[in-house]
């Protein structure tokens, strides 16, 4: 039996990340369990998700480039107070600094709409739609002092299909990050994954194991 994994997640948008985190809890297929949400966006639809299943919320804003420095530091003390294992960045639109990364070493994971090393940065969709590629996908990653440079835990794949614009392919992508990120923390939770600074993943027996959604052939 594991203690559940308390996590904080991190979202700028609506929150599709969240959403399907909390139903993979409230299921019984992810053993971790939100303990606050916070975002740099006061309107955020995510903090009204959150809010609605009753979890608690903060929001930290940056006040322009030059209070990044002191927006994280900000941020890592507002998320240091609900005491996670792991922070969750799900659509959050920054990128965290080494106040963060100090204060959470090899504890902080996104998820990617691309399939790194491809496509890092903004707009992996339209990245992907412009170069031609066949397939892309989403990642799951340890953010580290890079953009999108951390170590990979866990892809899914998915076809680009004729005719698709940058929109309709993040459409599809995000389906698999619902089925991914969830699948990566329970993972976490119950030591399939151990994080640190060179991350461990299990590989053994994926059929019919937590990870078994991160071998799932590519989604449509």
């Amino acid at each position: 039996m594991h203690a559940p994994l308390d996590v904080v997640v991190l979202a700028s948008g609506r929150g599709s990340n969240l959403r399907a985190i909390l139903a993979a809890c409230a299921a019984g297929t992810c053993a971790a369990r939100v303990a606050a949400v916070v975002s740099d966006k006061p309107d955020a639809p995510a903090l009204a998700l959150a809010r609605e299943h009753g979890l608690p919320t903060q929001v930290v804003t940056l006040q322009g480039k030059a209070d990044r420095a002191a927006w994280d530091e900000r941020l890592a003390e507002a998320v240091a107070a609900f005491a996670p294992r792991v922070v969750v960045l799900a659509g959050f639109m920054r990128i965290v600094g080494p106040a963060m990364l100090a204060r959470f070493p090899h504890a902080i994971v996104n998820v990617h709409p691309a399939l790194l090393p491809a496509f890092k940065g903004a707009d992996g969709p339209a990245q992907a739609v412009a170069a031609g590629v066949r397939v892309s996908g989403c990642t799951v990653h340890v953010v580290d002092a890079g953009v999108d440079t951390g170590p990979i835990l866990a892809q899914a794949a998915v076809r680009v299909e004729p005719g698709d614009d940058a929109a309709r392919l993040h459409a599809r992508i995000q389906r698999a990050e619902h089925v991914l990120l969830p699948a990566v923390l329970d993972a976490i939770a119950r030591g399939g994954i151990v994080l640190g600074p060179t991350p461990q993943v299990a590989t053994s027996s994926p059929d019919d194991g937590p990870l078994a959604a991160l071998f799932a052939p590519p989604l449509r």
